[in-house]
């Protein structure tokens, strides 16, 4: 079983480092690539990967169609999201925010990062200032946009509890949106203030959005990897955050003391820690030995250090999908736990899964 699991991260690695190697791989091989890869939503990643390596058009038909197929779904997937931030733009024109700042896929748009067109684009991430969120709301709402029925609690724990908003979707479009007024929800036990990101977010000549600075753009894409209530089969994360060190790393010289000390003022040193260390040990991302001192210092004891190198890599990649295995289940479990332990306070947790618990009892009655 551990042979399987390990066949599928070689696959996986060995196709984002070298897409050139693919066209050597048996057709058993390639298809287990193209299911897992699509498993971890990096398939149209691996497909414009192997049209740059002048790869794709020699592989079998049954893997150029699903290749392609992917390419072409997250490229029309990239269209509807950048009419949608048009929409936007439009719907709060009469009185916009004093800040709209796109976060993940929609920002690494903007900056037109390497391969951004090739992510499946799921919704239009928003950070605004929080005393705004009413107003934006309200005006969105007035041009089509409504929040998808929730109960009377799920309504009020997003509102009292966490970061952001209901997310909103357009009737005629139907593509979901996400007003941000933090990165991290109020009961988190990290929760650095909104302002500082706000204020140091960043204008896209020739749009009415910002997106963030590049070391805060770090270290939200680390935050929402490590602290995000699922982690099974988020490998398509950690390769976002290596592409935004190369690429911030590429463009400024001065970026990796930049992130560093960004990282220690906003006191997101744990998150910081664990993007590098996996960027580093999973993909071979390569950084500066200041960077590697300073994690030295950023990491948590031994045992949970130990526990999470055992935990984190059996979740990020996919399981084999011929093979299911009730390790990787436990593992994904035990992150999952993590997560709501580190995002709410046990007497909210557990007054929250007593909630869901008798709800979904009554609700399957």
């Amino acid at each position: 079983m551990n042979s399987q699991r390990a066949r599928v991260s070689e696959l996986l690695n060995q196709a984002l480092a070298k897409p050139g190697s693919v066209g050597a791989l048996s057709a058993p091989e390639l298809d287990l690539l193209i299911r897992v890869a699509r498993r971890v939503r990096l398939l149209g990643r691996l497909a414009a990967d192997l049209q740059a390596a002048n790869v794709l058009e020699d592989l079998p038909l049954f893997a150029q169609d699903q290749l392609l197929s992917a390419l072409v779904y997250a490229r029309a997937r990239v269209r509807i999201t950048l009419w949608e931030l048009d929409r936007i733009a439009w719907a709060l024109s009469a009185s916009p925010p004093a800040a709209m700042v796109t976060m993940k896929g929609c920002a690494y748009l903007l900056l037109d990062i390497k391969t951004a067109d090739t992510r499946f684009i799921a919704d239009v991430d928003l950070l605004l200032a929080e005393n705004e969120l009413e107003n934006v709301e309200q005006q969105l709402n007035e041009k089509g946009w409504r929040t998808r029925a929730l109960s009377p609690y799920d309504d009020n724990y997003y509102r009292r509890w966490t970061h952001e908003l209901p997310p909103l979707v357009h009737y005629e479009r139907q593509v979901e949106i996400d007003l941000h007024h933090n990165l991290l929800p109020r009961t988190a036990r990290l929760k650095p203030p909104a302002a500082p990101w706000l204020a140091s977010a960043v204008s896209i000549p020739g749009s009415p959005f910002k997106v963030l600075s590049p070391p805060d753009m770090v270290l939200h894409a680390m935050v929402h990897l490590f602290f995000s209530d699922e982690m099974a089969d988020k490998l398509r994360d950690l390769v976002d955050i290596v592409d935004l060190l190369a690429f911030f790393a590429d463009a400024d010289a001065d970026f990796w003391q930049a992130f560093v000390s960004r990282a220690e003022e906003l006191g997101l040193q744990r998150p910081a820690f664990y993007g590098i260390r996996y960027a580093k040990s999973l993909l071979g991302c390569e950084m500066p030995g200041f960077v590697e001192q300073a994690l030295e210092s950023w990491g948590p004891p031994m045992p949970i250090w130990w526990l999470m190198d055992k935990l984190v890599p059996r979740a990020l990649y996919p399981s084999h999908p011929d093979y299911p295995s009730k390790s990787i289940a436990i593992c994904r479990w035990l992150l999952f736990v993590r997560s709501h332990w580190i995002r709410m306070p046990p007497w909210l947790l557990a007054y929250h899964l007593t909630y869901k618990f008798v709800r979904t009892r009554f609700s399957r009655k």
